[in-house]
C-alpha cells in the first residue's frame, strides 16, 4: 500500500498555476481522512524557490526536480522524473490538473507506472475508505463517479476552476527534498524554440471570466468588441469551433469539445449558438450568459441569464456599463 497524496506541482513563467493548489485543497482533506501526507512534485529549473508556496497551501513535503535539461517541458524529461519518484515512494494517489501538459505527462505517467487514469474530474472525495473520482460522461450531460480499490497510485487529471482551492496559510512549511535522477540520455526531444505569446490577459482555462464569441462574430476583426469587454472584466477571450474553422479566431482560443475544457465563475457566449461540442467545453461555468438574435439557440437552454438581441450593439454597451461601474471610465 502507497503513503501520500501526491500534487503534480506546474508552473508557468515562474509562477505555480492555480489549478495546483486547487488540488492541494483536495488533496489535504483526503490525506487527513487517510492519515496520510501530502506531497508535491515540481519539476525545472531553478524551481526550488516555489516550494515554500506549496508548504503555506497545505503540503507536507515537496519533491524538488531541478535540472537544466529539464528547463522547458518534454514528455521524456518530465515522465522519468515524476514516474521515477513515484516507483521510489509509493503514493497512494497522483493528482495532476487537466492543462494540456498535464494530460500529455499523466498519461504516460500512468503507463509508466502501470496503473489507470481517471481524466477530467470535477470532484475528488473518499466514499467507504475509498478514493472517489467524480467526471463528466457524454459531453457533460450525465456524471460517473469512478473507484479504483485496487489500482496505486490512483492517477487523475483535475479539471481546473472546479475544486476550490486551498486556504494558505502563512508561515507554514514543508520539507523539502530534492531529486534528481534525469539524465541528458533519457530525453529524446530537442527543443530548439519556445515562441511565447505576451499577453496581460488571463490564461484560457484559469480564468475567473470568460468572453467568448461564435460564427455570429462574423470577422476576426470584430473580436476586437469582445477584447474591449474582456479587457474590462479582467476576462480572458475564447472562441467556439465555428469561429476557428471560419478563421475568426486561432486554436488556442477554441473552447469545447475538441479544444479546451473551461470552468470559469462568469461565461459570457456571444454570437454561439451552443452545439453540443461546445456546451461539452463550458458547461460546468459557475454562471453562463448568453448574447444571441435567435430566441432559438440552443445556447439559452443551458444559460443563466439570455439576452435577446444584436451582439453587436448589446456587447458594446456591456461594455460601457461596466467601465462605469468599475470606475473604469
Amino acid at each position: 500500500m502507497g503513503k501520500g497524496i501526491w500534487v503534480y506541482a506546474e508552473h508557468k513563467n515562474g509562477k505555480v498555476k492555480k489549478v495546483t493548489y486547487e488540488m492541494l485543497g483536495a488533496a489535504r482533506q483526503l490525506a487527513d481522512q487517510l492519515a496520510e501526507e501530502v506531497a508535491a512534485v515540481i519539476i525545472g529549473k531553478e524551481v526550488g524557490e516555489l516550494a515554500s508556496a506549496l508548504g503555506e497551501y497545505g503540503a507536507d513535503k515537496v519533491y524538488v526536480v531541478e535540472n537544466d535539461a529539464l528547463a522547458e517541458y518534454t514528455t521524456d524529461g518530465y515522465t522519468r522524473a515524476l514516474a521515477g519518484l513515484a516507483l521510489e515512494h509509493r503514493p497512494t494517489a497522483i493528482f495532476l490538473g487537466c492543462t494540456v501538459q498535464g494530460r500529455d505527462l499523466a498519461a504516460q505517467v500512468a503507463q509508466r507506472l502501470q496503473t489507470g487514469l481517471c481524466t477530467d474530474c470535477t470532484k475528488v472525495e473518499l466514499q467507504d475508505g475509498q478514493i472517489t473520482l467524480t467526471r463528466p460522461i457524454y459531453a457533460g450531460k450525465a456524471f460517473v463517479q469512478v473507484v479504483c480499490p485496487e489500482a496505486r497510485p490512483v492517477m487523475a487529471t483535475i479539471r481546473p476552476n472546479v475544486l476550490p482551492p486551498a486556504e494558505p496559510q502563512a508561515g507554514r512549511t514543508a520539507e523539502v527534498v530534492m531529486a534528481d535522477d534525469v539524465q541528458p540520455g533519457d530525453i529524446r526531444q530537442i527543443i530548439k524554440e519556445v515562441v511565447r505569446q505576451v499577453s496581460s490577459r488571463p490564461e484560457l482555462t484559469e480564468a475567473d471570466i470568460i468572453v467568448s464569441g461564435g460564427r455570429g462574430m462574423k470577422s476576426a476583426e470584430n473580436f476586437k468588441i469582445l477584447e474591449e469587454l474582456a479587457d474590462v472584466l479582467g476576462a480572458a477571450v475564447g472562441a467556439s469551433r465555428a469561429a476557428v474553422d471560419a478563421g475568426y479566431a486561432p486554436h488556442s482560443m477554441q473552447v469545447g469539445q475538441t479544444g479546451k475544457t473551461v470552468s470559469p465563475q462568469l461565461y459570457i457566449a456571444c454570437g454561439i449558438s451552443g452545439a453540443i461540442q461546445h456546451l461539452a467545453g463550458m458547461g460546468s461555468s459557475k454562471v453562463i450568459v448568453a448574447i444571441n438574435k435567435d430566441p432559438e439557440a440552443n445556447i439559452f437552454k443551458v444559460a443563466d441569464y439570455g439576452i435577446v438581441g444584436d451582439l453587436f450593439e448589446v456587447v458594446p454597451l456591456l461594455t460601457r456599463e461596466f467601465r462605469r461601474l468599475l470606475g473604469k471610465e
